[in-house]
């Protein structure tokens, strides 16, 4: 596939994805304040909790394009480039997709649904539990993590043995299905396709899963866990991404 990783970078003149540690505007300092929520308070049993709340799928039943026209005003708090509504976001997603691939229809669905999982704030969950880049709990968080790891300070997991090694309670060469990420959107929109019948095929749903997981796709980190399945299917990542 004809795609490449690009942790920052320039289109038209302007920088997208820099993170200031200090922040010169309102939209920095909204960033900054959700990463560091995000970083202290998303630990193994949080996750759980959020399993065990969010997957059961009893909050609401609704049809996909009246699930999308929910997000026309919800904005997303953790996007340092864009002050709009996710709704927008959307569209330009997988019309940018058509264009880009016009022989994989099903990426351009991918890449319509791809934020849905955002709903979870919409139904009141805090944002520091829906969106923004992902990461795995269960061990030591990267240095390539927005903000760094002076970002988990106040998070008990670091002090804890089990979590706060470069494996922490995985296997090298697990597979990223394998890890617990962090909880947010992209982790929930694909457990409810997998789990209502959703037919878009294992490269898109592989996407949409961990197209929010920047430290490893754009970054490089957590390439202990990577198997044969994720070399494999890193391309459909950047696609969406």
């Amino acid at each position: 596939m004809d795609v490449t990783a690009q942790p920052v970078f320039q289109q038209n003149g302007r920088f997208y994805r820099n993170y200031e540690e200090d922040p010169q505007n309102k939209i920095e300092a909204r960033v900054k304040g959700h990463y560091y929520l995000q970083h202290q308070r998303q630990t193994v049993q949080f996750v759980d909790e959020m399993h065990h709340k969010w997957l059961g799928f009893n909050h609401d039943r609704m049809a996909i394009m009246e699930a999308l026209d929910l997000l026309s005003n919800f904005l997303d708090e953790s996007d340092p480039d864009v002050d709009v509504a996710n709704l927008d976001h959307a569209y330009q997603t997988a019309e940018r997709l058509r264009k880009s691939h016009p022989d994989k229809p099903w990426m351009h669905l991918a890449g319509l649904v791809h934020d849905l999982g955002k709903l979870m704030s919409v139904k009141g969950e805090e944002q520091w539990a829906v969106t923004g880049d992902t990461y795995p709990v269960g061990c030591a968080p990267s240095e390539e993590i927005v903000f760094g790891t002076s970002s988990f300070e106040g998070n008990p997991d670091i002090l804890n043995p089990k979590y706060n090694t470069e494996l922490g309670m995985y296997r090298a060469g697990c597979g990223l299905e394998n890890l617990k990420m962090c909880w947010g959107h992209d982790e929930y929109m694909y457990q409810v396709l997998v789990n209502h019948g959703c037919n878009l095929p294992e490269e898109a749903l592989y996407a949409i899963r961990f197209h929010s997981f920047y430290p490893y796709h754009s970054h490089n980190a957590y390439r202990q866990f990577v198997n044969d399945k994720d070399r494999k299917m890193f391309g459909a990542i950047l696609m969406l991404k």
